[in-house]
């Protein structure tokens, strides 16, 4: 067998030993995803959104002062009207899109729009509205002590 011969045949394995790797990577995330998902317990949002959106508590109590992290699961078209919170709101897309207006008045054309795996901050005191485009799964974090929000 020739040397150029043996270096190929290592290279084909390194390739199937790391794709293998790779695809084990992926379905071990998943897994974890699908677990994470599984175990959180949701329920109807708070009052102060329109009704259809689902809501799960990750950590904290978003009643209370202090740090906290949820979910929230947003239909088609879901729109949160014009608002505030006292600390700023963190924001990760984990499904779909949610978009974001500033002021006190929708307007659907001012919109700036997350993607899935975006993240953004809106501003404490910035008077804001959202709208979700396709189902839409949110992480939404207080981080900093502050008086509960009214939204969530």
């Amino acid at each position: 067998m020739s040397l150029a011969h043996r270096r190929h045949r290592t290279r084909v394995r390194t390739a199937r030993v790391l794709a293998a790797s790779v695809a084990l990577l992926l379905v071990s995330s998943a897994a974890s995803a699908d677990a994470q998902d599984a175990a959180l317990q949701w329920g109807p949002a708070p009052p102060s959104l329109p009704p259809g959106a689902r809501m799960a508590i990750v950590s904290g109590d978003p009643r209370m002062p202090g740090p906290f992290t949820i979910q929230l699961d947003l239909p088609d078209g879901f729109t949160v009207a014009p608002h505030f919170h006292p600390t700023d709101e963190h924001q990760t897309v984990l499904q779909g899109q949610i978009g974001h207006g500033l002021g006190d008045t929708v307007n659907v054309r001012a919109i700036h729009w997350l993607h899935t795996g975006e993240s953004g901050v809106l501003p404490a005191n910035a008077h804001h509205y959202a709208m979700a485009r396709g189902r839409t799964i949110v992480v939404r974090r207080r981080r900093s002590r502050s008086t509960p929000s009214a939204t969530c």
